[in-house]
């Protein structure tokens, strides 16, 4: 039998939903019996391959981000945003009250463990911070909303078998969290 094959992204995030997804703990071991990880943040495959699924945890913050979740939603049949950042944003957007020059500033410059006496701000070596932070749906389509910070292990779990089985997964008001 064709394993159902999977890609992943980690964009304007903390990791933490790839990480519940390995909270998933001994599970995986049968989830994996299904699936194919192909390009995600745990495998070293440089490009992404076409697939059935594919997974975007995080928010878009940068031009190189906003390429890859454009990427990703043409190369997959079913696009997920996983987790707060991706779905709506998430704390990356506490930074749209603040000027993307005073950002940068803050972080490059102005912070306390900071040694850069020249004050140089990053230029063509980092990608172009969008003006704010914006949750997935800003620029790609997505299928399926996991909300959550992170999401659980069992929510995704859920998530997986219900595509598994051929279902368009519809989360459950028991598994919705949003702390």
């Amino acid at each position: 039998m064709k394993k159902t094959t999977i890609a992943s992204v980690w964009l304007e995030s903390c990791a933490g939903c790839h990480m519940s997804f390995l909270d998933v703990d001994e599970r995986i071991t049968t989830l994996l019996e299904s699936v194919e990880l192909t390009y995600t943040p745990i495998t070293d495959i440089k490009t992404i391959p076409q697939v059935d699924i594919g997974i975007i945890e995080g928010g878009l913050g940068n031009e190189e981000e906003v390429h890859l979740a454009k990427e990703l939603r043409s190369k997959c049949k079913i696009l997920i945003a996983w987790g707060d950042c991706a779905v709506f944003g998430g704390i990356n957007c506490m930074r749209n009250f603040i000027p993307v020059q005073d950002v940068l500033r803050g972080g490059y410059v102005d912070t306390v463990t900071t040694v850069n006496p020249e004050a140089i701000l990053p230029g063509q070596d980092l990608p172009k911070l969008l003006p704010k932070a914006l949750g997935i749906d800003t620029e790609v389509a997505i299928d399926v909303h996991v909300p959550g910070c992170p999401p659980d292990a069992d929510t995704i779990l859920y998530v997986f078998t219900e595509l598994l089985r051929g279902n368009l997964p519809k989360l459950p008001p028991s598994m919705m969290r949003f702390d």
